[in-house]
């Protein structure tokens, strides 16, 4: 039976982790045992045949002796003749590699030639017996009365080549240790930077970029030091870029934190002083309006007061939703926050139609994220009343869901003039798409402004929300 050809899988395990020099070197060393095999079978194809070849000539010459001594007893049988060819069967032994036997004419053997004395008591391996040494056919010779069986034996031939066998394997044995450590040793010099090499990908792994690789007499490996340079280089371009950019995107978000601040307690102090002073005003107004009834003059001018604080009056309510878009009261929805702003607005451009889309549920969301969309849509309709010349406008707000995440998108678009030109913004509101920018930066959103091909602008802003989840369906209103 053959064993299996299936090895078990932990043999490959711990092949797995032997080092590349290792597995180089058993791989050259297994490549010079398979070369020495075949080397070997030929070389026992060859000694069988030289063995075959030296076996049947000494055959031949036994035969070809033995036939001249027989001669006589052939001619002229007769106990003297048979004698004298046994005296000399008997001072010949063996001949060479071959057993003589002599047998009488009754069949009973009356000589047999002796156990062969070289290399006595010794024997080759049966497998190898199998391999090398040939087996032959008795060759009988009639001596009158007598006969002579000779029988080739190679026994002998076969020991030879099994002791020339053992002692090739020796040597090839030491060949191959000594192959094996002289190959590990010329990978261990060869290979030696990769261990630099490992050393330097695992410091740039842990995030020192300031790493790099010197040159090296082989050309492999200094195209290796050339490329891992060349990304350490890049990695540190890259972290320089990002630490630029967040301490930019920082600023942005403090400068936008004390903007915000800062419009919080300007509209605190006109809600505060201001507003209530033009209240105080107009009731001194009215009460001038009704006390002077008697004199018309007097009356005009309180009446034209309490007119002019009105004015000033929704002048600053405008004022305090640009401020502060989500009021006073906790609790606001976007939705209720732009609609408000938007109600505002169309009182003041009643010649701009204006077409919103948004979910009717209260859309609940950060106060960041809900400040950046009302900002947005400010900077948005200003620009369209300073810049467009449009006469349509429409606002477009939903959810987007993509994979896991939601992402609230905001879509204003005109029918005005477009960029012109300037792809990036038109003339005069660089600032305001400035912070526009800023904003949705600090939010790691994403702003593109562009010409509609049938002229007018398109800003589109897509801003994370977190993890999705159910949202209700849009609809249209205003």
């Amino acid at each position: 039976m053959f064993p299996s050809l299936i090895q078990p899988r932990h043999s490959f395990l711990i092949v797995d982790r032997l080092s590349l020099h290792t597995r180089i070197s058993l791989l050259l060393t297994a490549v010079v045992t398979s070369m020495m095999l075949v080397l070997g079978g030929l070389w026992l194809s060859s000694t069988r045949a030289s063995i075959h070849e030296e076996i049947e000539a000494a055959a031949r010459v036994c035969e070809q002796w033995l036939n001249v001594l027989a001669s006589e007893a052939r001619q002229a049988p007769s106990p003297l003749a048979n004698q004298r060819l046994l005296d000399q069967i008997k001072a010949a032994g063996r001949i060479r590699a071959n057993a003589i036997e002599v047998i009488d004419g009754t069949g009973h053997r009356v000589y047999q030639s002796p156990q062969p004395s070289y290399k006595a008591g010794r024997a080759s391996p049966a497998w190898f017996a199998q391999l090398t040494e040939p087996v032959f056919a008795q060759r009988r010779i009639n001596a009158g009365t007598l006969t002579l069986i000779i029988t080739p034996d190679s026994s002998r031939a076969g020991l030879d080549a099994w002791d020339n066998l053992f002692a090739i394997l020796a040597w090839m044995g030491a060949l191959l240790v000594a192959l094996f450590l002289a190959v590990r040793w010329a990978l261990n010099r060869a290979l030696r930077p990769l261990d630099q090499i490992r050393s330097a990908l695992e410091y740039t792994g842990q995030g020192r970029f300031d790493t790099r690789l010197p040159l090296y007499d082989s050309p492999d490996l200094n195209r290796l030091a050339h490329a891992f340079n060349c990304m350490a280089d890049r990695l540190n371009e890259a972290v320089h870029d990002n630490v630029r950019l967040e301490s930019a995107r920082a600023l942005a978000q403090q400068l936008q934190d004390r903007l915000e601040a800062e419009r919080h307690s300007i509209a605190q102090e006109l809600h505060d002083e201001l507003a209530q002073g033009i209240t105080a005003v107009r009731a001194m107004a009215g009460a001038i309006v009704q006390r002077a009834s008697a004199t018309p003059t007097l009356k005009d001018y309180a009446q034209s007061i309490i007119t002019v604080t009105n004015q000033i009056q929704d002048g600053i309510r405008h004022t305090l939703h640009r401020l502060r878009p989500f009021g006073t009261e906790d609790g606001i929805s976007l939705n209720q926050a732009l609609q408000r702003y938007l109600d505002l607005w169309q009182q003041y451009y009643p010649d701009l139609t204006l077409q919103v889309e948004y979910f009717t549920e209260p859309l609940q969301v950060e106060d960041e994220l809900a400040l950046t969309v009302v900002r947005l849509v400010q900077e948005g309709l200003t620009n369209v009343v300073r810049h467009a010349s449009a006469t349509q406008v429409r606002l477009k707000l939903h959810v987007a869901c993509h994979e896991d995440n939601r992402w609230l998108e905001l879509t204003l678009t005109d029918n005005g003039r477009g960029l012109g030109g300037n792809q990036a913004s038109p003339p005069g509101c660089g600032l305001g798409l400035v912070g526009m920018r800023e904003r949705v930066a600090a939010l790691q959103g994403e702003l593109s402004i562009s010409s509609l091909p049938g002229g007018g602008v398109c800003v589109h802003a897509r801003l994370p929300m977190g993890k999705r989840q159910t949202t209700s369906a849009p609809s249209a209103s205003g």
